[in-house]
Protein backbone atom coordinates (compact mmCIF):
# COMPACT_ATOMS: atom_id res chain seq x y z
CA UNK A 1 0.00 0.00 0.00
CA UNK A 2 1.13 3.32 -0.90
CA UNK A 3 2.18 5.92 1.42
CA UNK A 4 3.46 9.37 0.95
CA UNK A 5 4.17 12.83 3.84
CA UNK A 6 1.87 15.98 3.14
CA UNK A 7 3.88 18.73 5.25
CA UNK A 8 1.16 21.02 6.48
CA UNK A 9 1.78 24.32 8.72
CA UNK A 10 -1.04 24.66 11.33
CA UNK A 11 -0.98 27.46 13.75
CA UNK A 12 -3.29 26.97 16.51
CA UNK A 13 -5.48 23.53 15.72
CA UNK A 14 -4.36 20.69 14.97
CA UNK A 15 -6.66 18.09 13.11
CA UNK A 16 -6.28 14.25 13.47
CA UNK A 17 -8.61 12.12 11.43
CA UNK A 18 -9.08 8.15 10.76
CA UNK A 19 -10.69 6.27 8.96
CA UNK A 20 -11.20 2.44 8.11
CA UNK A 21 -9.28 0.43 5.45
CA UNK A 22 -11.94 0.87 2.80
CA UNK A 23 -10.67 1.15 -0.58
CA UNK A 24 -11.56 4.25 -2.77
CA UNK A 25 -10.87 2.34 -6.08
CA UNK A 26 -11.38 -1.14 -6.77
CA UNK A 27 -10.80 -3.36 -9.94
CA UNK A 28 -13.10 -4.34 -12.33
CA UNK A 29 -13.17 -6.76 -15.35
CA UNK A 30 -14.37 -5.43 -18.23
CA UNK A 31 -17.12 -7.17 -20.04
CA UNK A 32 -17.44 -8.16 -23.34
CA UNK A 33 -19.02 -4.81 -25.68
CA UNK A 34 -18.90 -2.86 -22.68
CA UNK A 35 -16.26 0.54 -23.41
CA UNK A 36 -15.32 2.73 -20.63
CA UNK A 37 -17.65 5.47 -21.89
CA UNK A 38 -20.61 2.27 -21.08
CA UNK A 39 -18.93 1.50 -17.53
CA UNK A 40 -18.47 5.64 -16.47
CA UNK A 41 -22.43 6.06 -17.38
CA UNK A 42 -23.34 3.22 -15.07
CA UNK A 43 -21.49 4.19 -12.27
CA UNK A 44 -22.25 7.85 -12.49
CA UNK A 45 -18.93 9.38 -13.26
CA UNK A 46 -16.88 11.47 -16.29
CA UNK A 47 -15.85 9.38 -19.34
CA UNK A 48 -12.49 11.14 -19.40
CA UNK A 49 -11.88 10.67 -15.04
CA UNK A 50 -12.00 7.05 -15.49
CA UNK A 51 -9.60 6.99 -18.55
CA UNK A 52 -7.18 9.07 -16.42
CA UNK A 53 -7.55 6.44 -13.54
CA UNK A 54 -6.65 4.18 -16.39
CA UNK A 55 -3.77 5.71 -18.46
CA UNK A 56 -3.33 3.58 -22.27
CA UNK A 57 -6.62 1.58 -21.49
CA UNK A 58 -8.01 3.09 -24.18
CA UNK A 59 -11.58 3.95 -24.67
CA UNK A 60 -12.90 0.57 -26.05
CA UNK A 61 -10.78 -1.87 -24.20
CA UNK A 62 -10.78 -5.37 -24.56
CA UNK A 63 -13.31 -7.88 -22.73
CA UNK A 64 -11.23 -9.39 -19.41
CA UNK A 65 -9.30 -5.76 -19.50
CA UNK A 66 -9.05 -5.06 -15.84
CA UNK A 67 -9.56 -1.76 -14.97
CA UNK A 68 -9.57 0.38 -11.82
CA UNK A 69 -13.23 2.43 -10.95
CA UNK A 70 -14.27 4.35 -7.70
CA UNK A 71 -16.00 2.19 -5.14
CA UNK A 72 -19.41 3.06 -4.99
CA UNK A 73 -19.03 2.11 -0.80
CA UNK A 74 -16.16 4.90 -0.21
CA UNK A 75 -17.47 7.63 2.21
CA UNK A 76 -15.81 10.72 0.69
CA UNK A 77 -15.86 12.51 3.44
CA UNK A 78 -12.73 12.90 5.70
CA UNK A 79 -9.07 12.76 3.74
CA UNK A 80 -7.38 8.98 5.50
CA UNK A 81 -4.34 10.98 7.82
CA UNK A 82 -2.83 10.11 10.92
CA UNK A 83 -1.16 12.49 12.60
CA UNK A 84 2.85 11.81 12.94
CA UNK A 85 5.25 14.35 13.90
CA UNK A 86 4.50 17.52 15.74
CA UNK A 87 6.26 20.55 17.02
CA UNK A 88 5.42 24.02 17.78
CA UNK A 89 4.49 25.44 14.37
CA UNK A 90 4.36 22.38 12.30
CA UNK A 91 2.29 18.61 12.13
CA UNK A 92 3.22 16.33 9.70
CA UNK A 93 0.27 14.08 8.35
CA UNK A 94 1.07 10.60 6.72
CA UNK A 95 -2.11 9.90 3.77
CA UNK A 96 -3.11 6.77 3.44
CA UNK A 97 -3.77 5.30 -0.23
CA UNK A 98 -6.79 3.57 -0.69
CA UNK A 99 -5.47 2.32 -4.20
CA UNK A 100 -3.89 -1.34 -3.89
CA UNK A 101 -1.86 -1.61 -6.72
CA UNK A 102 0.96 -3.85 -7.29
CA UNK A 103 3.68 -1.89 -8.44
CA UNK A 104 4.85 -5.23 -10.67
CA UNK A 105 1.62 -4.19 -13.07
CA UNK A 106 3.17 -0.87 -13.91
CA UNK A 107 6.09 0.46 -16.34
CA UNK A 108 8.68 1.85 -13.87
CA UNK A 109 11.09 5.05 -14.25
CA UNK A 110 13.84 5.85 -12.46
CA UNK A 111 14.02 9.24 -12.01
CA UNK A 112 17.72 10.35 -13.57
CA UNK A 113 19.53 13.82 -13.85
CA UNK A 114 18.31 15.14 -16.75
CA UNK A 115 14.99 14.03 -16.81
CA UNK A 116 11.52 16.47 -17.30
CA UNK A 117 8.20 16.00 -17.22
CA UNK A 118 8.19 17.12 -20.69
CA UNK A 119 10.92 14.25 -21.61
CA UNK A 120 9.12 11.48 -19.67
CA UNK A 121 5.68 12.30 -21.12
CA UNK A 122 7.06 12.72 -24.38
CA UNK A 123 8.80 9.12 -24.20
CA UNK A 124 6.46 7.27 -22.86
CA UNK A 125 3.19 8.61 -24.08
CA UNK A 126 1.16 9.57 -21.00
CA UNK A 127 0.17 13.00 -19.93
CA UNK A 128 1.46 14.87 -16.94
CA UNK A 129 -1.84 14.56 -14.82
CA UNK A 130 -1.62 10.20 -15.57
CA UNK A 131 1.62 10.76 -13.64
CA UNK A 132 0.78 12.60 -10.82
CA UNK A 133 -2.60 10.17 -10.28
CA UNK A 134 -0.27 7.67 -10.04
CA UNK A 135 2.42 9.09 -8.18
CA UNK A 136 0.51 11.14 -5.54
CA UNK A 137 3.93 12.53 -4.28
CA UNK A 138 4.95 14.72 -7.38
CA UNK A 139 2.59 17.12 -6.49
CA UNK A 140 4.58 18.27 -3.54
CA UNK A 141 8.45 16.80 -3.98
CA UNK A 142 8.83 17.01 -7.99
CA UNK A 143 10.78 15.09 -9.94
CA UNK A 144 13.45 13.85 -7.32
CA UNK A 145 16.57 11.94 -8.04
CA UNK A 146 16.22 8.23 -8.00
CA UNK A 147 12.51 8.15 -7.33
CA UNK A 148 11.15 5.28 -8.95
CA UNK A 149 7.76 6.58 -10.31
CA UNK A 150 4.80 4.65 -11.97
CA UNK A 151 4.39 5.12 -15.61
CA UNK A 152 1.34 3.41 -16.79
CA UNK A 153 -0.05 -0.33 -16.60
CA UNK A 154 2.89 -2.63 -17.93
CA UNK A 155 0.45 -5.14 -20.11
CA UNK A 156 -0.19 -2.34 -22.29
CA UNK A 157 3.11 -1.12 -22.92
CA UNK A 158 5.68 -2.59 -25.15
CA UNK A 159 9.35 -3.05 -23.88
CA UNK A 160 10.80 0.00 -24.48
CA UNK A 161 14.22 1.51 -23.42
CA UNK A 162 14.74 5.34 -23.37
CA UNK A 163 18.47 6.85 -24.58
CA UNK A 164 20.03 9.00 -21.73
CA UNK A 165 21.98 11.41 -22.63
CA UNK A 166 26.00 11.21 -21.69
CA UNK A 167 28.80 13.25 -22.61
CA UNK A 168 32.03 11.90 -22.33
CA UNK A 169 34.75 14.64 -20.92
CA UNK A 170 36.67 16.56 -23.29
CA UNK A 171 34.79 15.29 -26.18
CA UNK A 172 35.90 16.23 -29.50
CA UNK A 173 32.86 15.15 -32.39
CA UNK A 174 34.62 15.70 -36.33
CA UNK A 175 31.42 15.76 -38.53
CA UNK A 176 31.33 15.77 -42.01
CA UNK A 177 27.81 17.24 -44.26
CA UNK A 178 27.37 15.79 -47.76
CA UNK A 179 24.34 18.27 -49.28
CA UNK A 180 23.98 19.47 -52.99
CA UNK A 181 24.01 23.67 -52.42
CA UNK A 182 24.74 24.16 -56.26
CA UNK A 183 26.46 27.18 -55.08
CA UNK A 184 28.77 27.67 -58.11
CA UNK A 185 25.60 27.47 -60.51
CA UNK A 186 23.15 29.71 -58.02
CA UNK A 187 26.08 32.32 -57.45
CA UNK A 188 24.57 34.66 -60.34
CA UNK A 189 20.78 33.67 -59.59
CA UNK A 190 18.84 35.81 -57.74
CA UNK A 191 18.38 34.16 -54.33
CA UNK A 192 14.28 34.58 -54.83
CA UNK A 193 14.01 32.73 -58.24
CA UNK A 194 15.91 30.25 -56.81
CA UNK A 195 13.93 29.71 -53.51
CA UNK A 196 10.65 30.04 -55.65
CA UNK A 197 10.98 27.16 -58.20
CA UNK A 198 13.54 24.65 -56.63
CA UNK A 199 12.25 22.36 -54.38
CA UNK A 200 15.76 20.65 -53.58
CA UNK A 201 17.29 23.95 -52.77
CA UNK A 202 15.02 24.53 -50.09
CA UNK A 203 15.19 21.40 -48.79
CA UNK A 204 18.90 21.47 -48.75
CA UNK A 205 18.92 24.69 -47.03
CA UNK A 206 16.52 24.31 -44.83
CA UNK A 207 18.41 20.97 -43.23
CA UNK A 208 21.68 23.05 -43.58
CA UNK A 209 20.26 25.85 -41.52
CA UNK A 210 18.41 23.45 -38.79
CA UNK A 211 21.60 21.47 -38.30
CA UNK A 212 23.89 24.52 -37.85
CA UNK A 213 21.44 25.40 -34.40
CA UNK A 214 22.03 21.63 -33.58
CA UNK A 215 25.70 22.12 -34.01
CA UNK A 216 25.16 25.55 -31.63
CA UNK A 217 23.54 23.60 -28.65
CA UNK A 218 25.99 21.21 -28.80
CA UNK A 219 28.55 23.54 -28.53
CA UNK A 220 26.93 24.85 -25.99
CA UNK A 221 26.72 21.84 -24.05
CA UNK A 222 30.76 22.21 -23.85
CA UNK A 223 31.53 19.48 -26.79
CA UNK A 224 34.22 20.38 -29.09
CA UNK A 225 32.20 20.23 -32.86
CA UNK A 226 34.82 20.07 -35.92
CA UNK A 227 32.38 20.24 -39.36
CA UNK A 228 33.15 19.99 -42.88
CA UNK A 229 30.65 21.00 -45.50
CA UNK A 230 30.78 19.15 -49.06
CA UNK A 231 29.06 21.06 -51.87
CA UNK A 232 27.90 17.83 -54.07
CA UNK A 233 26.11 19.69 -56.54
CA UNK A 234 24.09 18.23 -59.36
CA UNK A 235 23.66 14.31 -58.71
CA UNK A 236 26.73 12.01 -59.88
CA UNK A 237 28.70 15.53 -61.06
CA UNK A 238 31.16 16.18 -57.80
CA UNK A 239 30.84 13.60 -55.41
CA UNK A 240 33.61 11.59 -57.18
CA UNK A 241 36.11 14.09 -57.18
CA UNK A 242 35.10 14.71 -53.21
CA UNK A 243 35.50 11.23 -52.48
CA UNK A 244 38.56 11.20 -54.32
CA UNK A 245 40.80 13.87 -52.34
CA UNK A 246 39.42 13.55 -49.44
CA UNK A 247 40.31 11.42 -46.26
CA UNK A 248 37.47 10.55 -43.81
CA UNK A 249 38.97 8.01 -41.77
CA UNK A 250 39.14 10.50 -39.00
CA UNK A 251 35.53 11.77 -39.44
CA UNK A 252 33.19 10.16 -37.00
CA UNK A 253 29.95 10.33 -39.14
CA UNK A 254 28.64 11.79 -42.43
CA UNK A 255 25.91 13.52 -42.48
CA UNK A 256 23.71 13.23 -46.59
CA UNK A 257 24.32 12.81 -49.33
CA UNK A 258 20.62 13.88 -50.06
CA UNK A 259 20.51 11.62 -53.59
CA UNK A 260 19.92 7.77 -52.90
CA UNK A 261 21.56 6.94 -55.59
CA UNK A 262 25.20 8.28 -54.03
CA UNK A 263 24.81 6.94 -50.68
CA UNK A 264 25.88 3.40 -50.92
CA UNK A 265 29.19 4.89 -52.82
CA UNK A 266 29.89 7.22 -50.20
CA UNK A 267 29.48 4.36 -47.69
CA UNK A 268 31.73 2.07 -49.59
CA UNK A 269 34.62 4.93 -49.94
CA UNK A 270 34.44 6.87 -46.72
CA UNK A 271 34.40 3.49 -44.49
CA UNK A 272 32.43 5.62 -41.58
CA UNK A 273 28.72 5.66 -40.73
CA UNK A 274 26.59 7.56 -42.66
CA UNK A 275 23.19 9.27 -42.09
CA UNK A 276 20.91 9.53 -44.82
CA UNK A 277 18.58 12.34 -43.40
CA UNK A 278 15.87 11.91 -45.54
CA UNK A 279 13.12 9.58 -46.77
CA UNK A 280 13.28 7.85 -49.96
CA UNK A 281 11.38 4.29 -51.69
CA UNK A 282 14.52 3.84 -53.26
CA UNK A 283 16.60 3.19 -49.08
CA UNK A 284 14.66 -0.35 -49.40
CA UNK A 285 17.55 -1.27 -51.50
CA UNK A 286 20.87 -0.22 -48.85
CA UNK A 287 22.62 -2.90 -47.45
CA UNK A 288 25.98 -1.50 -46.46
CA UNK A 289 26.34 -1.88 -42.29
CA UNK A 290 27.91 1.55 -42.85
CA UNK A 291 24.33 3.57 -43.74
CA UNK A 292 22.19 4.70 -40.93
CA UNK A 293 18.82 5.52 -42.47
CA UNK A 294 16.77 8.39 -40.25
CA UNK A 295 13.49 7.65 -41.82
CA UNK A 296 11.68 4.28 -41.68
CA UNK A 297 10.48 2.56 -44.59
CA UNK A 298 7.32 2.76 -46.13
CA UNK A 299 6.98 -1.19 -45.10
CA UNK A 300 8.14 -0.30 -41.50
CA UNK A 301 5.18 2.24 -41.36
CA UNK A 302 1.97 -0.46 -42.87
CA UNK A 303 3.34 -3.04 -39.69
CA UNK A 304 2.90 -0.11 -36.98
CA UNK A 305 -0.56 0.97 -38.57
CA UNK A 306 -1.95 -2.65 -38.96
CA UNK A 307 -0.47 -3.31 -35.60
CA UNK A 308 -2.15 -0.40 -34.08
CA UNK A 309 -5.53 -1.35 -35.73
CA UNK A 310 -5.30 -5.34 -34.32
CA UNK A 311 -3.82 -3.84 -30.80
CA UNK A 312 -7.53 -1.86 -30.74
CA UNK A 313 -9.94 -3.85 -32.52
CA UNK A 314 -13.21 -4.34 -30.77
CA UNK A 315 -15.61 -5.80 -33.68
CA UNK A 316 -15.14 -3.34 -35.94
CA UNK A 317 -15.53 -3.72 -40.09
CA UNK A 318 -12.75 -3.60 -41.88
CA UNK A 319 -12.68 -2.02 -45.44
CA UNK A 320 -9.30 -1.75 -47.35
CA UNK A 321 -9.40 0.85 -49.74
CA UNK A 322 -6.27 -0.06 -52.59
CA UNK A 323 -5.97 1.16 -56.39
CA UNK A 324 -4.57 -0.98 -59.57
CA UNK A 325 -1.16 -0.45 -59.17
CA UNK A 326 0.72 -3.70 -58.48
CA UNK A 327 2.19 -2.03 -55.36
CA UNK A 328 -1.12 -1.34 -53.77
CA UNK A 329 -2.66 -4.54 -54.64
CA UNK A 330 0.48 -6.62 -53.14
CA UNK A 331 0.02 -4.27 -49.73
CA UNK A 332 -3.62 -4.45 -49.78
CA UNK A 333 -3.35 -8.25 -49.86
CA UNK A 334 -0.32 -8.03 -46.99
CA UNK A 335 -2.61 -6.60 -44.53
CA UNK A 336 -5.39 -8.45 -45.24
CA UNK A 337 -3.54 -11.92 -44.69
CA UNK A 338 -2.41 -9.96 -41.39
CA UNK A 339 -5.63 -8.99 -39.83
CA UNK A 340 -7.12 -12.36 -40.92
CA UNK A 341 -4.81 -13.74 -38.52
CA UNK A 342 -6.25 -12.05 -35.68
CA UNK A 343 -8.67 -14.42 -34.10
CA UNK A 344 -11.67 -12.07 -33.94
CA UNK A 345 -11.40 -10.98 -37.61
CA UNK A 346 -12.65 -13.21 -40.26
CA UNK A 347 -13.16 -10.59 -42.79
CA UNK A 348 -11.65 -8.01 -44.50
CA UNK A 349 -13.31 -6.64 -47.56
CA UNK A 350 -10.61 -5.07 -50.34
CA UNK A 351 -12.17 -2.44 -52.62
CA UNK A 352 -10.10 -1.76 -55.63
CA UNK A 353 -11.09 1.41 -57.96
CA UNK A 354 -13.48 0.71 -61.28
CA UNK A 355 -12.13 2.79 -64.19
CA UNK A 356 -10.06 5.37 -61.97
CA UNK A 357 -12.35 5.99 -59.43
CA UNK A 358 -13.84 4.02 -56.14
CA UNK A 359 -17.60 3.94 -56.37
CA UNK A 360 -19.31 5.60 -53.92
CA UNK A 361 -21.74 2.82 -53.87
CA UNK A 362 -19.24 0.49 -53.47
CA UNK A 363 -18.19 1.77 -50.18
CA UNK A 364 -21.59 2.68 -48.24
CA UNK A 365 -22.82 -0.67 -49.71
CA UNK A 366 -20.32 -2.75 -47.47
CA UNK A 367 -20.52 -0.40 -44.52
CA UNK A 368 -22.42 -1.59 -41.45
CA UNK A 369 -24.83 0.53 -39.56
CA UNK A 370 -24.77 -1.43 -36.44
CA UNK A 371 -20.98 -1.57 -35.47
CA UNK A 372 -18.06 0.78 -36.53
CA UNK A 373 -16.35 0.58 -39.28
CA UNK A 374 -12.69 1.39 -39.82
CA UNK A 375 -11.37 2.21 -43.04
CA UNK A 376 -7.63 1.17 -44.14
CA UNK A 377 -6.36 3.09 -47.07
CA UNK A 378 -3.52 1.12 -49.04
CA UNK A 379 -3.17 3.95 -51.78
CA UNK A 380 -0.61 6.38 -52.26
CA UNK A 381 -3.27 7.62 -55.23
CA UNK A 382 -4.42 11.11 -54.08
CA UNK A 383 -7.53 10.91 -57.09
CA UNK A 384 -8.79 7.77 -54.74
CA UNK A 385 -7.83 9.39 -50.96
CA UNK A 386 -10.72 12.20 -52.01
CA UNK A 387 -12.97 9.97 -53.43
CA UNK A 388 -12.92 7.43 -50.48
CA UNK A 389 -12.93 10.83 -47.93
CA UNK A 390 -15.69 12.48 -49.76
CA UNK A 391 -17.53 9.52 -50.01
CA UNK A 392 -17.72 9.10 -46.61
CA UNK A 393 -18.17 12.15 -45.72
CA UNK A 394 -21.80 12.10 -47.30
CA UNK A 395 -23.26 9.64 -46.83
CA UNK A 396 -26.79 8.55 -47.21
CA UNK A 397 -28.98 9.03 -44.55
CA UNK A 398 -32.91 8.94 -44.38
CA UNK A 399 -34.57 11.95 -43.37
CA UNK A 400 -36.96 11.59 -40.69
CA UNK A 401 -38.90 14.59 -41.72
CA UNK A 402 -39.28 13.47 -45.02
CA UNK A 403 -43.02 12.60 -46.36
CA UNK A 404 -43.21 9.16 -47.99
CA UNK A 405 -42.22 8.53 -51.60
CA UNK A 406 -45.68 8.89 -54.17
CA UNK A 407 -45.75 6.64 -56.64
CA UNK A 408 -44.33 9.06 -59.40
CA UNK A 409 -41.27 9.47 -57.35
CA UNK A 410 -40.58 5.42 -56.85
CA UNK A 411 -41.33 4.95 -60.74
CA UNK A 412 -38.51 7.28 -61.58
CA UNK A 413 -36.12 6.32 -59.29
CA UNK A 414 -36.72 2.81 -60.83
CA UNK A 415 -36.11 3.81 -63.82
CA UNK A 416 -32.73 5.65 -62.53
CA UNK A 417 -29.47 4.45 -63.70
CA UNK A 418 -28.12 5.65 -60.34
CA UNK A 419 -26.55 2.36 -58.45
CA UNK A 420 -28.50 1.96 -55.33
CA UNK A 421 -27.24 2.61 -52.03
CA UNK A 422 -28.12 1.89 -48.66
CA UNK A 423 -29.60 4.09 -46.48
CA UNK A 424 -27.67 4.53 -42.93
CA UNK A 425 -28.15 6.04 -39.66
CA UNK A 426 -26.84 9.77 -39.03
CA UNK A 427 -24.58 8.25 -36.27
CA UNK A 428 -22.78 5.34 -38.22
CA UNK A 429 -19.34 4.99 -37.04
CA UNK A 430 -16.65 5.26 -39.37
CA UNK A 431 -13.39 6.04 -38.46
CA UNK A 432 -10.33 6.75 -41.68
CA UNK A 433 -6.67 5.20 -41.34
CA UNK A 434 -3.85 5.93 -43.53
CA UNK A 435 0.22 5.63 -44.11
CA UNK A 436 1.57 8.78 -43.70
CA UNK A 437 -0.30 12.25 -44.42
CA UNK A 438 1.67 12.67 -47.20
CA UNK A 439 0.70 15.10 -50.25
CA UNK A 440 -1.75 12.58 -51.15
CA UNK A 441 -4.29 14.65 -48.81
CA UNK A 442 -3.04 18.36 -49.10
CA UNK A 443 -6.34 18.91 -51.09
CA UNK A 444 -8.31 17.41 -48.64
CA UNK A 445 -10.45 19.42 -46.33
CA UNK A 446 -8.77 18.98 -42.71
CA UNK A 447 -12.63 19.39 -41.11
CA UNK A 448 -13.36 16.01 -42.85
CA UNK A 449 -10.07 14.31 -42.21
CA UNK A 450 -10.93 14.97 -38.34
CA UNK A 451 -14.72 14.02 -38.84
CA UNK A 452 -13.23 10.74 -39.70
CA UNK A 453 -11.37 10.73 -36.86
CA UNK A 454 -8.37 10.38 -39.54
CA UNK A 455 -5.64 8.02 -37.90
CA UNK A 456 -1.90 7.42 -39.65
CA UNK A 457 1.83 6.92 -39.02
CA UNK A 458 4.14 9.71 -38.61
CA UNK A 459 7.68 10.32 -38.47
CA UNK A 460 7.17 13.40 -36.44
CA UNK A 461 5.29 15.06 -33.43
CA UNK A 462 5.32 18.64 -32.42
CA UNK A 463 3.93 19.49 -28.62
CA UNK A 464 3.90 23.40 -29.67
CA UNK A 465 3.82 24.31 -25.99
CA UNK A 466 6.97 22.76 -24.77
CA UNK A 467 10.25 24.91 -23.53
CA UNK A 468 12.80 22.61 -26.17
CA UNK A 469 10.17 23.54 -28.89
CA UNK A 470 9.46 27.01 -27.97
CA UNK A 471 13.64 27.95 -27.68
CA UNK A 472 14.15 26.25 -31.21
CA UNK A 473 11.82 28.38 -32.88
CA UNK A 474 13.06 31.46 -31.15
CA UNK A 475 16.22 30.94 -31.93
CA UNK A 476 15.76 29.84 -35.85
CA UNK A 477 13.16 33.13 -36.01
CA UNK A 478 16.45 35.18 -34.95
CA UNK A 479 19.00 33.99 -37.26
CA UNK A 480 16.89 33.24 -40.66
CA UNK A 481 14.03 35.66 -39.76
CA UNK A 482 11.63 32.83 -40.85
CA UNK A 483 10.11 29.94 -38.27
CA UNK A 484 11.43 26.40 -39.15
CA UNK A 485 9.89 24.25 -41.56
CA UNK A 486 9.82 20.48 -41.59
CA UNK A 487 13.12 19.98 -43.06
CA UNK A 488 14.86 22.72 -40.89
CA UNK A 489 13.51 20.75 -37.80
CA UNK A 490 14.70 17.56 -38.97
CA UNK A 491 17.83 19.23 -39.43
CA UNK A 492 18.01 19.79 -36.24
CA UNK A 493 16.77 16.79 -34.65
CA UNK A 494 18.92 13.76 -36.38
CA UNK A 495 22.12 16.63 -36.42
CA UNK A 496 21.73 16.88 -32.66
CA UNK A 497 21.00 13.16 -31.91
CA UNK A 498 23.72 11.82 -33.44
CA UNK A 499 26.26 14.59 -32.09
CA UNK A 500 24.82 13.71 -28.37
CA UNK A 501 25.36 9.75 -29.25
CA UNK A 502 28.64 9.99 -30.12
CA UNK A 503 29.11 12.53 -27.31
CA UNK A 504 29.15 9.33 -25.33
CA UNK A 505 32.59 8.00 -26.68
CA UNK A 506 30.73 5.04 -28.04
CA UNK A 507 30.27 4.39 -31.24
CA UNK A 508 26.54 5.20 -33.10
CA UNK A 509 25.52 0.99 -32.66
CA UNK A 510 26.66 0.84 -29.67
CA UNK A 511 24.47 3.73 -28.05
CA UNK A 512 21.51 1.96 -30.32
CA UNK A 513 21.57 -0.75 -28.71
CA UNK A 514 20.48 1.71 -25.01
CA UNK A 515 17.74 2.68 -26.57
CA UNK A 516 15.01 4.82 -28.37
CA UNK A 517 15.76 8.64 -28.22
CA UNK A 518 13.34 11.49 -28.64
CA UNK A 519 14.14 15.08 -29.95
CA UNK A 520 12.26 18.00 -30.69
CA UNK A 521 9.65 16.29 -33.40
CA UNK A 522 11.33 12.94 -33.90
CA UNK A 523 11.99 9.66 -32.33
CA UNK A 524 14.86 7.66 -33.04
CA UNK A 525 14.65 3.56 -32.47
CA UNK A 526 17.79 2.44 -34.93
CA UNK A 527 17.89 -1.47 -35.55
CA UNK A 528 20.94 -3.15 -33.67
CA UNK A 529 22.77 -4.78 -35.90
CA UNK A 530 26.74 -4.57 -36.41
CA UNK A 531 26.11 -6.51 -39.78
CA UNK A 532 23.26 -4.67 -41.44
CA UNK A 533 21.99 -1.29 -42.37
CA UNK A 534 20.59 0.22 -39.76
CA UNK A 535 17.09 1.76 -39.85
CA UNK A 536 15.11 4.27 -37.70
CA UNK A 537 11.74 2.63 -36.91
CA UNK A 538 10.24 5.15 -34.66
CA UNK A 539 7.03 5.68 -35.83
CA UNK A 540 4.23 7.85 -34.13
CA UNK A 541 0.45 7.02 -34.45
CA UNK A 542 -1.47 10.20 -34.74
CA UNK A 543 -4.97 10.75 -34.92
CA UNK A 544 -7.26 13.74 -35.78
CA UNK A 545 -9.44 14.81 -32.67
CA UNK A 546 -12.82 16.70 -33.39
CA UNK A 547 -11.98 20.42 -32.88
CA UNK A 548 -8.82 19.46 -35.75
CA UNK A 549 -6.20 19.30 -32.56
CA UNK A 550 -4.16 15.84 -32.93
CA UNK A 551 -3.42 13.31 -30.31
CA UNK A 552 -0.46 10.90 -30.49
CA UNK A 553 -1.90 7.42 -29.59
CA UNK A 554 1.52 5.74 -30.04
Amino acid sequence: MRRFKLLIILFFVVITTSCGQQKKYISYTVKKGETIKVIAKRLGVKTKDLIRLNPDIGRKPAPETVIIIPNKQYQQNPINTTLVEKNEATVVLEEVSTIDEPINDFVLHKVAKGDTFYNLTRAYNVSEDQLNNLNPSLQTTGLQLQMLLKIKPVEDEDTLAIYRDTIQENTVLKLAMMLPFRAIEYDTIDAKDIFKTNKLVNITTDIYLGASIAIDSLRKMGIDVELSVFDTGRKDTKLDSILAVTDFSNIDAIIGPLYSEEVPKVANKAGVPVIFPVYSKNQASFSSSKIIKSFADREEHQQALVAHVLANYTNENILIIGDSSATSISNSDAIRSVLLLHDSITEAKIIYPDQGYIRKDYIINALKPDIGNWVLLATDNRVISSDVINSLISLPVEDPEEDEEDEEDKKDEKESDEPEMQILPEDTVIKVFGIFKSSQFDKIDNIKLAKLGFTYTSDTFIDENSPEIQLFHKQYLENNHAYPSYYATKGFDIFFDIGMRLASGKTLKETFKEGTSYRLESKFEYTRSLFKTSSNKGIYIVEYNPDLTLTRVK
